[in-house]
């Protein structure tokens, strides 16, 4: 490990404007050790871990386990998840997600449900849920504390139950009023016990998960694939018409995966490789390095419109291209290429909105969260249930609600994506790190399905080429790029910019999918040496979280 002198000497000074940005009831957070979440409960499940000699990842595997329970709508032990780490020495990443059961294929969807898409709930929307393997991996290799006491601020709050917050009473009470979801088997006896879905402030308990959570825990994860759990599980598939067996879950294992990285304004973004859509946001900051966006009002048209084209043209990319690593029509680190980024960046026109399509050659719910501590460890983890609840599926003796990222798969045969056995789907969650100069700067995330790498682009553009602090930067306004010449913009865009942006071809609509939003982060930035300048971190208004630290 390296002295105090030797890692402030590798951390180049970024300096922030922290003077007032944005209207926030947030500030930004200044500790050596922090944890921030889109629940305050679970910052404090991951302080505890760090303040009895745990490092970081300790507290964000407890963080997380404490998210499955105070925000089910988003996600839950039936997860899947990713994480890119730095543990002192150098950058990790994860991939815990889940694979096809063995019996799917087109045939099998195809006399089940026609031509159309994987349905988006119910057992034939749920692959392997990867989230608890995740968590087991990440401890064995890199954690300090039992096993055990990392799941115990959980176990404890699914068993005494918690006053169900804000936004997340918002989310549930849209999901409630979802036909498709709360005829689900499991889900209404467990998520809408008085015949409704929780009032803000009420008490909610999961017993289940508690059991669950006690069980993972004494077995490190096996009762989850190869034990109690995973009988409970197959036997849920079996009764309710699903494909899952106990031979899928006994046969998975997360990956270990080296980060894909992308150099924007003398920094490097890494993204955990496909599945996973990380790249796009990487692929746009490659285009946009080839303008001179600080000159630019950061609020103003032209900033924001050379971001919103840059994003398309990735995506149509993205969706044409990415698919599971081993399935995809060539490695991912082409999309990355220079000139091939140069080339498309030419296609941006300053005057006009465009509709783009791919070059050479979905929707979401979910919970990020970071943690950081004084030795220098950082975390950038992601879990999530894909749509709000997932498949709506809740495996009533242990609780599991599990996702629904089945619906993720192509019925195009002719796609790399298309569904087959044991293969991965597209996936939308994407944990985010910054190094520069070869050292770790920041760990960030923000989620919200297609969201995601949408507000990693528009949040580093603020920090990096703008000097916005990661509060000031997470309070900004935010668009939305959906397909075609749409977007969607929150309220507080300023109106010339509105009004600009339309005139320049960009239809802007009103917001229909009031579950994703415009996203919501958590960001910690190293400010030089851990042990003695320590990290500043933002969580986002958009949700009911919180950054804690000491």
């Amino acid at each position: 490990m390296q002295d105090h002198e030797s890692q402030r000497s590798r951390v180049v000074n970024h300096r922030f404007d922290f003077t007032p940005g944005y209207a926030s009831t947030r500030l930004p957070v200044f500790a050596r050790n922090i944890v921030s979440t889109s629940h305050p409960l679970a910052a404090q499940a991951g302080l505890r871990m760090l303040a009895v000699g745990g490092n970081a990842v300790d507290a964000a595997i407890a963080a997380a386990a404490c998210m499955t329970i105070v925000e089910p709508c988003s996600n839950g032990l039936g997860s899947d998840a990713f994480c890119i780490l730095w543990d002192g020495e150098r950058l990790h990443g994860l991939n815990a997600s889940g694979p096809a059961p063995a019996a799917w294929t087109r045939d099998y969807f195809q006399r089940r449900h026609g031509d159309a898409r994987i349905p988006a709930r119910g057992w034939d929307s749920v692959t392997v849920p990867g989230a608890v393997a995740g968590w087991a991996a990440l401890s064995e290799r890199f954690g300090k504390l039992p096993f055990a006491d990392l799941l115990a601020p959980a176990a404890e709050v699914a068993e005494r139950g918690y006053a169900v917050p804000m936004v997340v009473q918002q989310k549930w009470t849209l999901a409630s009023q979802v036909d498709e979801l709360v005829s689900q088997p499991g889900f209404a006896a467990t998520f809408l016990p008085r015949g409704r879905a929780p009032e803000v402030g009420e008490r909610f308990a999961m017993p289940g998960a508690a059991r669950a959570l006690r069980s993972i825990a004494a077995t490190h994860g096996e009762s989850f694939y190869r034990g109690e759990i995973a009988a409970a599980l197959a036997a849920w598939s079996r009764e309710h018409g699903g494909s899952m067996t106990e031979a899928d879950l006994a046969g998975f294992r997360p990956q270990w995966v080296r980060p894909l990285a992308q150099g924007y304004r003398g920094h490097t973004l890494h993204e955990i490789p496909p599945n996973g859509q990380g790249i796009a946001a990487q692929m746009a900051l490659g285009m946009l390095a080839h303008f001179d966006l600080a000159s630019l009002p950061i609020d103003g048209p032209e900033c924001q419109h050379l971001q919103i084209e840059a994003m398309k043209l990735a995506f149509a990319d993205v969706y044409r291209f990415v698919a599971d690593a081993a399935h995809m029509e060539g490695p991912a680190e082409r999309l990355l290429d220079a000139g091939y980024l140069a080339s498309r960046a030419k296609l941006i026109d300053r005057s006009r909105a465009q509709h783009f399509g791919p070059g050479y050659g979905v929707k979401g719910g979910t919970i990020y969260l970071s943690a950081a501590d004084e030795r220098g460890m950082m975390v950038s983890y992601i879990q999530s249930n894909y749509m709000g609840f997932g498949s709506g599926v809740v495996e009533p003796t242990f609780g599991i609600s599990l996702q629904n990222r089945g619906h993720g798969f192509s019925m195009d045969e002719r796609h790399p994506n298309v569904v087959a056995p044991g293969k991965r789907p597209f996936h939308t969650i994407i944990p985010a790190f910054l190094t520069k100069d070869g050292a770790p700067q920041m760990s960030f995330g923000i989620m919200g399905g297609h969201m995601q790498p949408q507000a990693h682009v528009q949040t580093l553009v603020r920090m990096l080429d703008h000097r916005q602090h990661p509060q000031a930067a997470c309070d900004a306004p935010r668009w939305r790029v959906n397909d075609g010449l749409e977007i969607n913009l929150e309220r507080h865009m300023p109106r010339t910019t509105i009004e600009q942006l339309q005139a320049l071809g960009h239809q802007i609509v009103g917001l229909d999918d009031s579950y994703m939003d415009f996203g919501a982060g958590q960001f910690i930035w190293r400010l030089g040496d851990p042990a003695v300048d320590g990290y500043v971190a933002a969580s986002d208004p958009r949700r009911d979280g919180q950054a804690a630290g000491f």
